[in-house]
């Protein structure tokens, strides 16, 4: 349920932009460019992802991938490596397979219909509009986090935001507030001013230029806007890894299914649930004897969805079926589902954040 409010002014757009003249984000790698490669990459970087830790991570990834073609011509493999840590992964995997698409749909260049950008996969409406506008300065109004959150303090309008009726309520205003003119510094404005003053715990209204029309500030509860998710308990699960290693300090790692989580990247072998000795196991599925194991600290990793619990089991080699310890080409054994790799005197290769932890330990 929504106050009432006369239909938004310019005022509040213009506000934001002086605002933003003063203070807000200008240096930032991917707004020094047009190119809507670039802002691509960085808008699917910056989903669910904080700016500072993305620097880094899309330098070296424009680096890497200068170009569509480029990304669209690469191995999976080498997308994943330099997506590493960033989580999230499914991104990096539809990045992919959206420049294959631009390639074999749009001649190598970037769509810049908003249907168009839309239909790529892994880009909704609002990163799509958001490539536009600061690509183009086309007038497409966006609705990310960030902006959910100032427009439901400033119209005090109640209900989780993620709901189709406040969702649809949302864009209504989004469209009505976006200027015609310098769209591209609104659109950085209004997303800027929602990850600083109107940040989610600690909104800043002493410092806010729009305080004095905000409702949520006038009725004195600025911290209850958006209304939160109904909370559901967050769900744990437990695995055990196995950290096989040669006479090399090498550790055997497992590619996962392209799809789900940690889809293509490099893991120690997992357990099931119903197996319980875990040196049958290794026989059994991977054809190495392994010496008794030794129990590590358990390794905690947070999911979106469920919290996981790690016990990596660390044992050694007693001897491999033929052919096991060999055929190697490039590290890789021939099924390219197997690896022996060692953190510190291998090339990088796509390792999620939880078993990077695990080899932390190892170092340690």
């Amino acid at each position: 349920m929504t106050a009432n409010r006369k239909k938004p002014k310019s005022d509040f757009s213009q506000s934001l932009l002086k605002w933003f003249d003063h203070y807000g984000r200008k240096s930032l790698p991917w707004q020094q460019t047009r190119d809507p490669y670039y802002i691509w990459i960085a808008e699917i970087m910056l989903q669910q992802t904080q700016v500072e830790t993305v620097i880094s991570y899309y330098q070296k990834f424009i680096a890497r991938f200068p170009n569509i073609d480029s990304l669209a011509n690469a191995e999976a493999e080498a997308v994943m490596t330099y997506w590493a840590g960033l989580g999230y992964y499914a991104r990096a995997r539809n990045l992919h397979r959206a420049a294959q698409q631009i390639r074999d749909q749009h001649g190598g260049d970037f769509p810049l219909r908003l249907d168009q950008v839309m239909a790529l996969p892994g880009i909704g409406r609002s990163t799509a509009s958001a490539i536009l506008a600061f690509s183009q300065n086309a007038r497409h109004p966006i609705l990310d986090g960030n902006v959910k959150r100032v427009l439901t303090r400033y119209f005090a309008i109640a209900g989780y935001p993620a709901t189709k009726a406040v969702e649809n309520q949302l864009w209504v205003l989004a469209e009505q507030l976006t200027p015609n003119k310098r769209v591209a510094d609104y659109t950085q404005a209004i997303m800027d001013f929602g990850a600083t003053l109107c940040s989610r715990r600690y909104p800043d209204c002493s410092k806010c230029p729009i305080s004095h029309k905000c409702l949520a500030f006038l009725q004195g509860n600025p911290a209850s806007y958006p209304t939160p998710k109904p909370k559901a308990p967050r769900p744990h699960r437990q695995s055990r890894m196995i950290l096989i290693s040669n006479s090399n300090s090498e550790y055997l790692l497992i590619k996962r299914p392209p799809s789900g989580i940690w889809g293509g990247l490099w893991v120690f072998p997992e357990l099931s649930n119903a197996e319980q000795d875990f040196q049958r196991w290794c026989k059994k599925e991977l054809g190495i004897a392994v010496k008794s194991g030794k129990n590590m600290a358990i390794v905690h990793h947070g999911f979106t969805h469920f919290e996981l619990e790690i016990q990596p089991i660390h044992c050694t080699v007693d001897r491999a079926a033929p052919g096991f310890m060999g055929g190697f080409i490039g590290g890789i054994m021939d099924t390219d589902h197997y690896l022996w790799h060692n953190p510190l005197s291998n090339a990088p290769i796509a390792i999620p954040t939880a078993i990077k932890k695990i080899f932390n330990q190892l170092v340690e």
